[in-house]
């Protein structure tokens, strides 16, 4: 017998009992169910068994690593699905996991033998449910990785391939549902009958892949089409295709082939050919207010810098205003439910003052433009004055840029939104997606730590309050865009590796930051790296590793 401590209880269990039999006899979560466990602060999978006393800890799909647990262990049973589905009909296909919109992820079948319908989506979700229903182990294995690379050659599964080509670990785990296998970066769950919320919906040319929201881990959401971020995924995963990189591997093989410096410069054209783009609208359209707003670590920044370039290149002259300017006194402030101060709600802003401005320049008059003072917490005027002359154009960045309560006095022919994000177009390979919130938060750790002195461990305790804030402030108002501009550019991470990493390497294990940390590091693995030295000095990566030529 062994002692396990669950919970602040003490329970003697034999030698051997796997995890999930303890879950199941003393876990208890208000929602969700377990999926991983802490034992003695390592993360582990259900199926590991217990040899030694030990302080075990729970993780549910409300947790975020077990929320993406749960997820990827979605996609595992999606692909035995479909694979068996064609199998009835006498066919054979591939499923491409493309990218995450609305709550779920957006795939598309690749098969010469049948097109994507209805009745085939109903027959995959079918043999969903009846894979959830017989409960069915995920079986875990490990092999030699050159030996797991030729085992994906023989199986024509070149993504997989490319991948491990520039794997530097011997080993690698393989997950096998009955008969299907495959790689995935991550845990997974123990067994299908985990995996019981999802539905697929037809979307475009693919379908998608939803699944519940993370606070609501028993409730999947009806698909709300994102049309505008669609498109533009779609284009910068396009566009990756046609390149050929639009995995990790890709990547690789282009570093590994002295084609960076010239991809780097291909990429930074295109973004540039896209914000030209926009900046013709504006002055098609005649917009006078340009309001953009984008999640934490977009580059909201520098994109502004080139836009107004732009803007001037045909003949406008940009002002730029910065919304937090407008923010009310500390004292007014309001509080979350913590008691702290709430900087990202739309009432810590003076929005009648911001309006009010805003519609006497357009009426001609003159206005005083107020500065926020961070350190004392007081709005003040120090004499900034502001008239718009005829072909003058107001620059306005913030947080609430999307939100019509923002702008609400302003009348809607003046405007001009524009929605900024970094929206990683890159894949691990054809299964296992990158987060562009990873890619977000990497480009914030390597940025915090070079200009506010704040740690990486500082910066990824902070990211689940930054990320509440971006739910609740930028990302329901996404739509209401004119306009959608990608940031991310698809060499990034491989300039960022060199960065990143010692700063990971330096959260102390004992931290609650540890295990995100080891993750990251983990993912980075994936990518060779590659030198800064090259990037153009007005490229958005320059925003985070330096070096840019704008006043960031």
């Amino acid at each position: 017998m062994v002692t396990v401590t669950v919970e602040q209880k003490e329970y003697e269990v034999e030698e051997g009992i796997s995890l999930e039999e303890i879950a199941k006899q003393y876990g208890s979560c208000e929602q969700g169910q377990i999926v991983l466990a802490y034992v003695n602060r390592h993360l582990c999978e259900l199926h590991k068994k217990v040899s030694q006393d030990a302080v075990i800890e729970f993780v549910t799909t409300t947790d975020k690593i077990g929320f993406s647990t749960y997820k990827r262990s979605m996609i595992l049973m999606m692909m035995k699905a479909f694979r068996d589905v064609l199998k009835e009909r006498g066919t054979t296909g591939r499923i491409r996991v493309l990218f995450s919109i609305d709550k779920g992820f957006y795939c598309e079948l690749e098969s010469k033998g049948t097109k994507l319908s209805q009745d085939l989506l109903d027959a995959a979700s079918t043999r969903m449910r009846e894979l959830a229903d017989a409960d069915i182990p995920i079986v875990k294995s490990t092999y030699k990785s050159h030996d797991l690379m030729r085992r994906f050659e023989a199986q024509g599964r070149k993504d997989k391939v490319r991948l491990f080509k520039y794997r530097r670990a011997s080993n690698a785990n393989v997950y096998r549902l009955e008969d299907f296998e495959d790689y995935y970066y991550g845990f997974m769950v123990a067994s299908t009958g985990y995996l019981k919320y999802f539905a697929l919906c037809a979307y475009e040319d693919g379908f998608v892949l939803q699944m519940p929201r993370r606070r609501e881990p028993e409730v999947v959401p009806e698909f709300t089409p994102p049309h505008k971020l669609f498109s533009v995924l779609k284009q910068s995963d396009d566009w990756g295709v046609m390149l050929n990189v639009d995995t990790v591997g890709g990547l690789n093989d282009a570093v590994a082939a002295g084609q960076i410096n010239e991809l780097m410069l291909v990429q930074e054209a295109l973004q540039e050919k896209n914000i030209a783009d926009i900046a013709t609208q504006i002055k098609n359209e005649e917009k006078k207010i340009i309001l953009i707003a984008g999640p934490s670590s977009s580059g909201k920044t520098s994109f502004s810098h080139r836009l107004s370039i732009q803007l001037r290149a045909l003949g406008l002259s940009p002002y730029p205003i910065a919304l937090d300017n407008y923010f009310v006194n500390r004292e007014q402030t309001p509080k979350d439910a913590n008691g702290n101060y709430n900087f990202e709600c739309l009432e810590a802003v003076d929005v009648a003052q911001f309006n009010e401005d805003m519609s006497r320049l357009l009426k001609g008059e003159e206005i005083l433009l107020p500065t926020f003072n961070f350190f004392q917490g007081k709005r003040e005027y120090r004499g900034n004055t502001m008239k718009l002359k005829e072909n003058d154009v107001l620059v306005i960045e913030g947080i609430h840029g999307l939100n019509p309560k923002m702008s609400a006095g302003l009348p809607d022919d003046s405007k001009f939104k524009i929605y900024i994000s970094a929206l990683t177009q890159l894949n691990v390979d054809e299964h296992n997606r990158i987060s562009t919130t990873d890619g977000r938060l990497i480009r914030r750790i390597v940025r915090d730590v070079r200009t506010r002195g704040n740690s990486a461990q500082m910066t990824i305790s902070m990211w689940d309050s930054v990320r509440r804030g971006e739910e609740e402030n930028i990302f329901p108002y996404q739509e209401e865009a004119d306009a959608m501009f990608n940031s991310a550019l698809i060499y990034e991470l491989s300039v960022l590796k060199p960065y990143v990493e010692p700063l990971l390497f330096a959260i102390p294990r004992e931290s609650g930051e540890y295990q995100e940390a080891k993750r990251l590091l983990k993912f980075l693995d994936y990518f060779l790296g590659v030198s800064s030295e090259n990037i153009p000095n007005n490229s958005i990566l320059r925003e985070f590793v330096g070096g840019s030529c704008f006043p960031v």
